[in-house]
């Protein structure tokens, strides 16, 4: 394991050693249900919404490793995320992505507004640090209009900020288990007209597995800027460079006996995938009147990357440019106070890429060498939504939320190897119209029934579109799904006790599916129909016995019945069968303490549900828990140098399980299917952040 410098860790001695200088932790006194859901066209709180939102506060993000956002996401109920490496990852909403293959499909992403999901529709949070992540706010379902009304749902990420006129610097160091170093520089300012927050950060994991070594470094810049009374600037950059080995699934044999082991063929090919990433943009805040409000961002991404794979080399560039506007409008609509949001959002993206011949094979042990090019593919992708939604207090009671998104989506193709410029393919999924309706009665105070009726829809990415010609599959269609959902949102106690309970039906038709072709490779398919039910609760109780202490026990989870209610694939017979990939039940139980003189405690419960492997629930993953827990103790120094020391385990049970599933897998020749990602064993972390503060 990588060791601190002896300077360092004589510091952090001498730190420890002052406990005679206490620090503080401020009781957090604001309740869930008074958070306001600041990422939506028309703000709203919690209690308000007729749907089903979830916050993730700043100090619930601190609460984990600071490395990959797997545990957090994993304690929001109907969402599951799946870690098959740190580069590796699948987010699922209701079931909804569940049979994507290696990434997060269906479901859109956003920082501060602007969009993370490419034009194709896949979305990498891990690229993010968590360091420069405040909030996370998700909605899940197809309620998110203003968002272009995706099946599953949206992931709002809010930036850090530098705290009201303060300014700081600050490092951190996070040492663990598989070799794990992070560490942290940050900065920030802020007066009555800036706000400015930026940090770097490095990040190196030589992994529980062979081939899984993992080395990204990251920059994140935010700004605001006050212009006049009434108009904001904002900025952000985020740069990330990486380069990640994959050790890919596993056999069910190798992840019984050797789960440490990477699959045979990416050990021989040392394969791994390596890129540089940027994504700029600009923010624009303008209040003409107490009634009228403008908001527009634009922005531009670029990537350069390479991944060597045992079955080819994939080179690809891509560059987007990005758009979003919308208008505010509060007013009185037939003496009814009503606020109107329209706006429309725009995403174009080039994308090229070619394909080598990967020779490992005729040099053993000297990885991936590269070979032929044997294609070359230049894609232009063009995404638009526009948007109009009205939230109405009918009665005194009573708040009606209606919306209406419309979508456009097509891709250019052009094969650069084929000479005859003829080859260009065209495709357009034409007009998608997505419209929604909610209600929400305030039966007492502090305690809401809501209903709400969507249409959602989720088109196929490009490598869905592709036939194993590389031709765009022209009979391809995009996935629509109406979704029913009624709950009910409760305070309790003189709101110590918040609570949620939520029932939803997501009826999804022209469903998606991956119909493997060989190792590794697949091409999408609509295939019927399914079916997306299940119940969502939570359970938050805040414990203030005085001012030097405050605890926070939780319980939460979700109890789904996903299943294809209609689907043929060739001449099997998949209806009835439940989807793979994802777990029947997710439960999580924890509490937070936090004292006065800096103490924090924190322990989370998870259990998963078994998950079938298959379409045909031919197999079955065992179900499986996971017990997790941090201290940390922060204290001052000399009044303006803060610091802070914690320590961490995960997996304190040392359970075996697998992190994520292939779902579908095949066997090639006389080898098995590889279906599984070995999850980490117990492991262990710990560091320290030094805040000095101006």
């Amino acid at each position: 394991m990588r060791q601190i410098s002896s300077g360092v860790f004589l510091y952090l001695l001498f730190l420890l050693y002052c406990h005679s200088v206490s620090g503080q932790v401020k009781n957090d006194t604001i309740g869930l249900s008074e958070l306001i859901v600041k990422s939506l066209p028309i703000q709203n709180s919690i209690q308000n919404l007729a749907a089903s939102v979830s916050i993730v506060t700043e100090k619930e993000i601190k609460q984990a490793d600071g490395v990959i956002l797997t545990s957090i996401l994993n304690k929001v109920p109907g969402v599951y995320m799946q870690q098959g490496s740190l580069n590796t990852n699948k987010i699922t909403i209701r079931g909804i992505g569940s049979r994507s293959q290696y990434s997060t499909t269906r479901i859109k992403a956003y920082f501060e507004e602007i969009p993370l999901t490419s034009a194709e529709g896949e979305t990498t949070l891990e690229d993010i640090d968590l360091e420069a992540i405040d909030g996370i706010e998700i909605i899940k379902g197809p309620n998110s209009t203003g968002f272009g009304a995706g099946l599953g749902g949206v992931i709002n990420l809010q930036a850090n900020k530098t705290p009201n006129e303060n300014s700081f610097v600050k490092t951190g160091t996070t040492i663990g288990s598989f070799e794990l170093l992070k560490q942290v520089l940050s900065a920030g300012y802020s007066d009555e007209k800036s706000n400015f927050y930026t940090n770097y950060s490095t990040l190196q994991n030589e992994g529980y597995r062979s081939n899984s070594s993992y080395d990204r470094k990251s920059f994140n810049l935010f700004g605001k800027q006050h212009l006049s009374k009434n108009g904001i600037l904002s900025l952000f950059a985020i740069g990330t460079r990486l380069k990640s080995y994959i050790p890919s699934s596993l056999s069910e044999n190798n992840y019984i006996n050797s789960p440490q082991k990477a699959a045979a063929t990416w050990e021989a090919a040392k394969g791994f995938e390596s890129y540089d990433k940027a994504l700029i943009g600009l923010g624009y805040q303008h209040h003409f009147s107490e009634n009228w409000s403008l908001n527009t961002s634009i922005a531009t991404s670029f990537k350069n990357g390479y991944e060597a794979r045992p079955f080819d080399i994939l080179e690809d560039k891509s560059g987007s440019f990005n758009f979003r506007s919308k208008i505010n409008h509060t007013t009185n609509f037939f003496s009814i106070p009503a606020t109107f949001s329209i706006g429309i959002e725009s995403i174009t993206e080039n994308y090229d890429f070619s394909l080598y011949k990967n020779l490992y094979q005729s040099q053993p042990g000297q990885g991936s060498i590269q070979g032929e090019r044997f294609s070359e593919i230049n894609q232009k992708r063009n995404n638009s939504n526009a948007f109009v939604q009205m939230n109405i207090q009918l009665l005194k009671k009573l708040y009606l939320e209606s919306g209406l998104a419309y979508n456009s989506t097509n891709y250019e193709q052009n094969d650069v190897l084929i000479e005859n410029k003829t080859d260009e393919k065209n495709y357009t999924f034409g007009s998608i119209w997505s419209p929604r309706l909610g209600l929400s009665y305030k039966l007492s105070t502090g305690k809401n029934m809501f209903a709400s009726i969507s249409k959602g829809f989720s088109t196929p990415t490009v490598a869905e579109t592709l036939t194993p010609e590389g031709q765009i599959n022209t009979d391809l269609k995009p996935e629509t799904g109406i979704n029913y959902e009624v709950g009910f949102k409760g305070n309790f106690l003189n709101s110590k006790l918040y609570t949620e309970l939520v029932f939803y039906d997501l009826e999804v038709e022209n469903l998606l599916v991956a119909r493997r072709i060989a190792d590794d490779q697949y091409m999408g398919i609509n295939a019927g129909k399914s079916s997306h039910r299940g119940i969502e609760f939570l359970v938050n109780y805040k414990w203030i016995p005085n001012s030097n202490l405050q605890l926070r026990p939780y319980f939460s989870g979700t109890i789904n019945d996903f299943k294809f209610t209609d689907f043929v694939d060739k001449n099997n017979d998949f209806s009835g069968n439940k989807l793979p990939a994802v777990p029947n039940v997710q439960l999580n139980s924890g509490f937070d303490l936090s004292t006065d003189f800096g103490l924090n405690i924190n322990a989370n419960y998870g259990f998963f549900g078994k998950m079938p492997m298959d379409d045909a629930n031919s197999k079955y993953t065992k179900s499986y828990q996971l017990f997790d827990a941090k201290v940390a103790y922060a204290f001052v120094v000399l009044k303006k140098l803060k610091t802070e020391i914690n320590t961490g385990m995960q997996n304190i049970l040392n359970e075996k399980y697998s992190s994520s599933i292939l779902p579908n897998a095949v066997g090639v020749g006389t080898a098995p299917p590889r279906y599984y990602y070995p999850g980490n064993p117990r492991n262990f972390y710990g560091g320290f952040q030094l805040t000095y503060l101006f």
